[in-house]
């Protein structure tokens, strides 16, 4: 089955945030609780997952997931990749990064790397890859995406027509090239309000009206955007709120 798997969709903190009594953080809809943002992407048999954050043990087991083909990471901050030790049980896994993100994974787990590997360490095996020259995972091309973090350069990654866009602040003209013909776009959206370094909903959308998907998913929110319930009234025709546990077929 081709599909996309949403393990995660919320930001750095998780919904609900700890110590916080807001409606949103007291809300019993399972909608409204969201793991630190990740996804299974899964085509023709091959699975790629895209970020580990520090809840990828939690959403394996939750979705019973035994097998990857490879990791995809935007980038270095920990809700993105504070999971890797866990994939011990998978094997030896194909991790794929730019130069700075992967240095990042060898500077915060040596004992991966070391002459003598710590035993039963996670085995990785990185690749390093850059903006705009794609890549082969089991036959299924990759092409990296170069986004703004603010003033971090991230990764968001296209597969077929499928876009997956997190922690975006701002974009060039190349990288909204890349995302012509597009079907399928993932895209963070944090809050209604500013934020230095992500989109807010308003950003979003404005982005959604000149890429023209057939379907947007937004991802990475936090608390502050508002319960799943009133906000997904609220938005335009093809546009909907990503939740942990949605999967979305693919027919491509």
């Amino acid at each position: 089955m081709n599909r996309i798997l949403f393990l995660g969709t919320g930001t750095s903190t998780g919904v609900p945030q700890i110590g916080c009594q807001c409606e949103v953080c007291r809300s019993t809809d399972t909608h409204d609780q969201r793991l630190r943002t990740s996804a299974l992407i899964e085509l023709n048999g091959t699975r790629l997952l895209i970020d580990c954050g520090p809840d990828f043990r939690r959403q394996m087991l939750t979705y019973d997931i035994r097998q990857l083909s490879a990791v995809l990471l935007t980038h270095e901050h920990y809700d993105h990749m504070g999971g890797l030790d866990d994939l011990r049980p998978f094997g030896n896994v194909d991790v794929y990064a730019e130069t700075r993100v992967l240095d990042a994974v060898k500077r915060v787990m040596p004992y991966c790397f070391a002459e003598q590997p710590y035993p039963g360490a996670p085995r990785m095996a990185l690749h390093d890859i850059q903006p705009y020259r794609p890549f082969d995972v089991c036959g299924l091309p990759v092409v990296p995406i170069r986004l703004m973090h603010a003033r971090l350069p991230i990764l968001g990654f296209r597969v077929n027509r499928l876009a997956y866009l997190t922690d975006v602040k701002t974009m060039d003209r190349q990288a909204r090239q890349a995302l012509a013909g597009v079907d399928v776009l993932v895209l963070n959206a944090l809050r209604k309000t500013e934020h230095p370094s992500h989109q807010t909903l308003d950003d979003a959308l404005a982005l959604v009206r000149e890429i023209k998907p057939a379907t947007t998913w937004l991802i990475h929110m936090s608390h502050d955007m508002g319960l799943h319930r009133v906000v997904q009234d609220e938005l335009p025709a093809g546009v909907h709120l990503a939740y942990d546990g949605l999967e979305v077929p693919l027919d491509f």
